[in-house]
């Protein structure tokens, strides 16, 4: 250090940076005849600290030389053989997350998710509960507007939840994959309760009455929204509710499928650069099938993730402020039409042989999808294989084939024909 501070001095017209406030800097020059004199003392002190330390080191070397009288003829302790007891090591237990594949508590595998159904308008953002969301997806309803649902696996220490808006039935068909319990506030009765009234599905509806009760679950917050952006529930709600219901809290063995996701090795992540149809996908842009969100995702290739974006801004969490990210996007084609006077949509989500497309790792690949049953996955293949996605969070979006597009890095794609038809404007 000492040495160092010489030669710095010694520099009779050098210029330092002294850092000044937020990054401003200062300029200082030193003085020739102060350096010399710095110099001379240093040495002094240099020469001082070196008698010192042979003075000291001579004194250890005496006190560790053998004592010649009154020495004993006991031999020297031999050295031990004994081995040190062997480290334990830490046992692993955790499981592997059927929705992402994280490594996650098997406590917290057991215990069925929850299908939020989350509103996308402008003024109900930020919501409550999207950091923990696992699969989130976004459809369609009527008059352009679309929705969104959150599938959340680690749900029991949420404070808040929402906030809630009402369901469809495609929704709930959708999420009866995972066999959860739905959390939503009411729906179009003539085209849901089919849906509310199986045996085989687990609900509470904020609104009560025939598509299912509330048991307690939600409550109002006074945060300055319209009334149909004020309704939450929480992890202690959604208990007590499902309790008073005789909803099972644990995975269902008749409806629980294992399998959900096709994933690929946490180590060697699926790059999709062996497909010799993939094509760079770093900016998805999905106002063609949503116009008045205007979703849209970015990929960051340092996190390896794509990030959300809601009306050209983040989309974020309310707690945590983090904007939402995703390991893998899918585009999912399905067949829909229109229902009733309200132009009500129905989406067809258990089917197969229709395109989709899948981005991982800045690249999409375009795959046909096939959902066997409703509480069967979906399963997606590429040739006649099946695509393995990679470990994270995944960001769903059925659409409606022959009508919306997309686009991937400024290049639009009908729904329609072949994978990555171009949609022409028609000028």
């Amino acid at each position: 250090m000492k040495k160092t501070k010489s030669i710095i001095l010694a520099m009779s017209a050098v210029v330092c940076l002294a850092i000044s406030g937020c990054g401003g800097y200062t300029t200082v020059t030193a003085d020739p005849s102060e350096v010399a004199a710095q110099q001379a003392e240093e040495k002094k002190e240099e020469a001082a600290a070196a008698a010192t330390a042979q003075a000291e080191a001579a004194a250890k070397a005496e006190e560790a030389a053998p004592e010649k009288e009154g020495s004993t003829d006991e031999a020297a302790p031999a050295p031990s053989t004994a081995t040190e007891p062997a480290k334990e090591k830490k046992t692993d237990d955790t499981v592997r997350s059927i929705l992402t594949n994280k490594k996650i508590d098997p406590e917290v595998k057991k215990q069925r998710p929850i299908a939020v159904m989350y509103p996308i308008n402008y003024e109900a953002q930020p919501q409550y509960g999207l950091n923990k969301v696992d699969v989130f997806y976004e459809m369609i309803e009527e008059g352009n507007m679309s929705r969104q649902m959150g599938i959340i696996q680690d749900w029991q220490g949420l404070d808040m939840i929402g906030n809630i808006r009402s369901t469809r039935a495609y929704f709930c068909v959708e999420a009866m994959r995972y066999d959860p319990i739905m959390i939503h506030f009411g729906g179009p009765v003539d085209w849901l309760q089919w849906v509310t009234d199986r045996e085989d599905f687990d609900n509470l509806n904020g609104v009560g009455g025939v598509l299912g009760g509330d048991y307690g679950a939600f409550f109002r917050v006074n945060n300055g929204k319209a009334m149909e952006h004020t309704a939450y529930t929480s992890a202690d709600n959604i208990k007590n509710a499902c309790a008073l219901a005789g909803y099972s809290l644990e995975n269902r063995p008749e409806y629980y499928k294992e399998h959900q996701f096709d994933f690929a090795d946490p180590d060697n992540r699926n790059t999709l650069e062996q497909y010799t149809d993939s094509i760079p996908a770093t900016n998805i842009d999905m106002s063609g099938a949503y116009p008045v969100t205007q979703s849209s995702l970015a990929y960051n290739e340092e996190d390896h993730k794509y990030y959300k974006y809601l009306y050209g801004e983040p989309q974020c969490d309310a707690v945590t402020g983090k904007q939402m990210s995703f390991s893998n996007v899918i585009i999912q084609e399905a067949k829909f039409e229109y229902r009733g006077n309200h132009g009500y949509v129905d989406l067809d989500t258990v089917s197969h042989g229709r395109n989709a497309y899948i981005f991982t790792e800045g690249r999409c690949v375009p795959v046909k999808w096939e959902r066997k049953g409703i509480h069967e996955p979906t399963t997606y293949y590429h040739d006649g294989e099946v695509v393995n996605v990679n470990t994270g969070r995944t960001m769903i979006f059925i659409i409606r084939d022959h009508l919306d597009t997309f686009a991937i890095d400024g290049t639009s794609y009908a729904t329609q024909g072949k994978p990555f038809t171009p949609a022409y404007s028609g000028e």
